[in-house]
Order: C-alpha cells, then sequence, then structure tokens
C-alpha cells in the first residue's frame, strides 16, 4: 500500500522553505499531496489558481508530489486521499503550540491519521510566505528565497 502524505497550508506564495519540506517528506513517503486550503481566513495575494500553478511548476522534477486544492476539514480531506499523514512545518518554537493543538483536534477527529512535524533546513527557518510578501512588495531581493518561478510572479504583483 501506497504510504501517502498530505502537506497542507495557503502557500501564498510557496517558498523554498516548503520546498524543502516536501523534499523530505518524499524521503519518508511515496507520495505527497501539497493541499492548497481554501478556507482560509487570510487574504491571499495569489489566487488558488496561481498558486497551484506556482506550486506545480516548483515540484515539477519531484514526480511523486502533486498540487490540490481543498475546502474542507483537513481530515476528512486526507481520508478521501487514502492519506496515511499529514505533515506540518515546525520553524520555531512559537509555531508549536498552534501546531500542536491542530494536531490534537486532527486526531481527535480521525485516530487513524497521524500528524507529522518536520523542521526545514536551517536556511529556511526564519522563511515565511508573509516576510517573502513583504520584502517583494517594497522591491526588496527574494532570490534565493523562493523558486523562481515564485520571483517572477511576485514582480508581475508588486510592478509599480
Amino acid at each position: 500500500m501506497k504510504k501517502i502524505a498530505i502537506y497542507p497550508g495557503t502557500f501564498d506564495p510557496i517558498t523554498n522553505g516548503h520546498i524543502d519540506l516536501i523534499q523530505r517528506t518524499l524521503k519518508i513517503f511515496d507520495e505527497v499531496i501539497v493541499a492548497v486550503a481554501l478556507g482560509q481566513k487570510k487574504e491571499p495575494l495569489f489566487t488558488i489558481e496561481e498558486r497551484l500553478k506556482l506550486i506545480r511548476q516548483s515540484v515539477k522534477e519531484l514526480k511523486r508530489a502533486r498540487a490540490e486544492a481543498f475546502d474542507s476539514l483537513l481530515v476528512d480531506y486526507a481520508r478521501s486521499k487514502k492519506s496515511i499523514a499529514i505533515v506540518r512545518g515546525l520553524r520555531a518554537i512559537s509555531d508549536f503550540e498552534y501546531e500542536l493543538q491542530m494536531a490534537l483536534m486532527n486526531r481527535r477527529l480521525n485516530a487513524d491519521i497521524e500528524t507529522v512535524f518536520m523542521m526545514p533546513s536551517e536556511e529556511y527557518t526564519f522563511l515565511t510566505s508573509t516576510m517573502v510578501k513583504e520584502v517583494a512588495s517594497f522591491g526588496g531581493d527574494v532570490k534565493g528565497l523562493v523558486p523562481e518561478v515564485v520571483e517572477k510572479a511576485l514582480k508581475e504583483k508588486f510592478k509599480k
């Protein structure tokens, strides 16, 4: 049986930290679905279609990774994909409390789906999509922080 992991998030936009976690996930699981959440409270910079396109272009070399959108309870989506795990990234202690609460709620909703916490490489521990968008909005250089296709898309979004 294939071991499928779900890596959920808003990915607005996907960063090299996300790519790092996807690559690490593929060392453990047979397949990873990068699941873009539709029902988020955040106001995204990129549309769902744009985010999916950027993710797909960014992971095209990773044959066992794919991107999809979902608009349901995460554990219900995971079950529908026959996933055995939800992967979450932990950059710092500040991420842990929220992620622990979510993992415990997900376990309560479906004890068959495990949550796996992964730490990014040191070079990405500070990196967030919010930070990338802020730097890009002021014309700052995000090269090396995001895939090249995302860097171009950010420049296009913030043209003045």
